[in-house]
């Protein structure tokens, strides 16, 4: 809102220290909790921009942000605390805070240097967000009737990894259940036009098989350190979409083995029918690559690589967290 700024206190409870981000929609702050004896946790305070703030339309889908994700539990998916209204009427969404770095960052964290993220990472991080989606997909409402969710927006910035070695797809803030119609404006294209399927430039209603062309692109660009389309204008960039041309990523990273190009090669393709049935088949093929290497790609593998990215990015280290600390005990403990 127009009046926020660092040290705004929310609903008596919630006090905003720092922009995190920002979007066509909403606003993204670092905030924390004020509670009884001291008590304090680092959350995420979503509010939509000042001049939308009045639009019934985008408060609709604020609203039904918070609805539809409230009701996806799931550790792969960043979880809603809270949703309130502040003096003025306005609303906000309270997230868990997740201390890191988007996939795009770590992608640039080790451009930085002239390196490249490992495949095997990239191949890691893609079984966690296919994990995340396909909770969604297979949504079941509270009358056991099939309620899926499409996230209509995959892209870098929404696949956070946490400095715990975490991964979490964030910002279902465009997505519909498919009990909700009404939140589709007719002939809308929403989510970032180069990650947009293509099937959704000729109006075709977004799909799960929609969400996993998304996950390809970013899969692709983590190898490749690049845009997949690399054009000056939208109008451009709309033309290669729908053409759905893939630049062969082993031209590009040549230690991207032949089975990680089948599966990007059947996410990316032009047509829906031929990509993967569902998340879960698509995270299954990765995981067979990852069984064929000895590179770790586990938590803390993750937590390491993040790190080091935010060393050479200048984003200053947190404090170790306890979760970080156990999982490190336990690795020792169970350790050869």
């Amino acid at each position: 809102m127009r009046g926020d700024e660092p040290g705004t206190i929310l609903a008596g409870k919630y006090e905003l220290i720092e922009k995190a981000g920002s979007g066509g929609m909403a606003v993204v702050w670092r905030a924390r909790t004020i509670g009884a004896a001291g008590f304090t946790r680092p959350v995420a305070v979503k509010r939509i921009i000042h001049h939308l703030s009045r639009d019934p339309a985008f408060v609709a889908m604020f609203v039904e942000e918070a609805r539809v994700v409230s009701e996806l539990q799931h550790p792969l998916i960043t979880q809603i605390h809270d949703f309130g209204v502040d003096d003025q009427g306005s609303y906000f969404l309270v997230m868990e805070w997740v201390e890191g770095l988007d996939l795009g960052r770590l992608v640039e964290g080790f451009a930085a240097d002239g390196g490249v993220v490992p495949w095997p990472i990239v191949a890691a991080i893609g079984i966690e967000v296919l994990g995340a989606l396909g909770a969604a997909h297979r949504r079941i409402g509270a009358d056991g009737v099939p309620v899926p969710v499409i996230h209509r927006d995959v892209t870098p910035q929404n696949i956070l990894l946490s400095t715990d070695g975490f991964v979490k797809l964030t910002d279902f803030g465009i997505a519909r259940a498919m009990d909700r119609d009404s939140m589709t404006r007719p002939n809308a294209i929403k989510g970032k036009l180069s990650y947009v399927a293509p099937e959704r430039l000729r109006n075709a209603h977004a799909s799960a098989a929609s969400d996993l062309f998304g996950v390809g692109v970013c899969l692709w660009e983590a190898l490749a350190a690049r845009q997949l389309y690399e054009a000056p204008s939208d109008v451009q960039v709309m033309f290669m979409v729908a053409e759905a041309r893939i630049p062969d990523i082993r031209a590009i990273r040549p230690d991207v083995p032949d089975g990680l190009f089948d599966v990007l090669t059947i996410a990316l393709a032009k047509e829906p029918e031929r990509r993967y049935g569902s998340a879960h088949l698509m995270a299954r093929k990765l995981a067979e690559l990852l069984r064929r290497t000895d590179e770790p790609t586990d938590s803390r593998r993750i937590a390491e690589l993040v790190r080091g990215a935010r060393a050479r990015l200048g984003v200053r280290a947190p404090e170790p967290s306890a979760t970080t600390e156990i999982l490190e005990g336990l690795e020792e403990i169970v350790e050869p």
